[in-house]
């Protein structure tokens, strides 16, 4: 062999080993960026571990799945104590951050939660809001005399409107239809009844009315949108004849009350508006066959989410209201 070729062989370099590849970085606990916190303020890994109410051992084992999880040696264990590397410093910096941001973050959700214990907003259709909820409002303000309860007054249509925008955290509705996707739960039953003034013709039928002469008479109604309007509209079609003909609409029930009790024409109203009127004579009510006015009153609120504090709580008493039979006052 030549010289020459024996020098080409020994300067030939030698294979560079097989790269490994590393291994994935493991997202920390927050208990374990604590105690590296703590490592640092306090110098000692057992001053660290007791401020936890964790024992030594338990620390020790903490932080070296800390540093195994980062891939970093991040403190130096020495018989004076523990002292942070260079890059147990920084990481310690970091973990600092982090802290802080959880403890803004949990402040501020206890401050929502506060506020949500102390106020509960409210939409309900107007039936509702004027004959019922003044009695469930009383009986929980007397369980939370600290609550502060604002109410919206509107009609069915528009109520799930407000609580899916996050203006009301509950809302209760008259109506058979909803224009939102709900969660609802039934608190209580209502029914409709035609009414007239003691001088109408119909003040003095010796026969129930029919559903196709109530659908053919023009009546005073509440707006399109309404519970009372929706339910009727429904009956009647339920019963196989036309929707309701309006004589006048009216955006109220007292005002639709008024109207009747004046002469204007016959209506169907919720019972619990008229009760006073028939039992006192100012208004008559008028038996109908084959049309059923009765109806649910519901609780609504966004799909998918749990009703809790106030909201569950108004809604409960609601339903034990129906369930004992108190009737609101007239």
């Amino acid at each position: 062999m030549s010289s020459s070729y024996a020098s080409a062989v020994t300067e030939r370099p030698a294979p560079l080993p097989p790269r490994t590849a590393a291994l994935p970085l493991r997202t920390p606990d927050l208990e374990s960026l604590r105690l590296l916190v703590l490592v640092a303020d306090l110098g000692s890994l057992g001053r660290a571990a007791e401020r936890l109410r964790i024992s030594q051992p338990s620390a020790s084992r903490r932080l070296s799945t800390l540093e195994r999880g980062l891939g970093l040696v991040l403190v130096d264990r020495t018989r004076r104590g523990s002292r942070l590397t260079l890059a147990g410093q920084a990481v310690a910096g970091h973990a600092r951050r982090v802290l802080d941001e959880l403890d803004e973050l949990l402040a501020g959700a206890e401050k929502l939660r506060a506020r949500r214990e102390a106020e509960l907003r409210v939409a309900a259709s107007l039936t509702i809001a004027e004959y019922l909820l003044p009695v469930w409002i009383s009986e929980l303000r007397g369980r939370r005399p600290e609550l502060y309860i604002g109410l919206q007054v509107t009609n069915s249509e528009q109520v799930p409107e407000l609580v899916e925008s996050g203006e009301a955290d509950v809302g209760f509705i008259e109506g058979p239809q909803l224009t939102r996707v709900m969660s609802t739960r039934q608190v209580a039953e209502d029914r409709l009844v035609v009414v007239v003034d003691p001088g109408h013709l119909w003040a003095r039928l010796r026969e129930p009315l029919s559903a196709r002469e109530l659908s053919r008479a023009p009546l005073v109604l509440r707006e399109s949108g309404s519970g009372t309007r929706q339910t009727l509209d429904r009956a009647l079609h339920l019963a196989g004849c036309d929707r309701a003909r309006p004589l006048v609409e009216l955006g109220s029930t007292a005002a639709v009350r008024g109207a009747v009790i004046a002469g204007t024409g016959p209506s169907v109203l919720s019972e619990l508006a008229v009760r006073g009127d028939i039992a006192e004579g100012r208004l008559v009510a008028v038996d109908v066959a084959g049309v059923d006015l009765t109806r649910e009153l519901r609780a609504v609120w966004p799909p998918g989410r749990r009703l809790v504090g106030p909201a569950a709580e108004l809604v409960a008493v609601a339903r034990g209201a129906a369930t004992d039979g108190r009737a609101p006052r007239q």
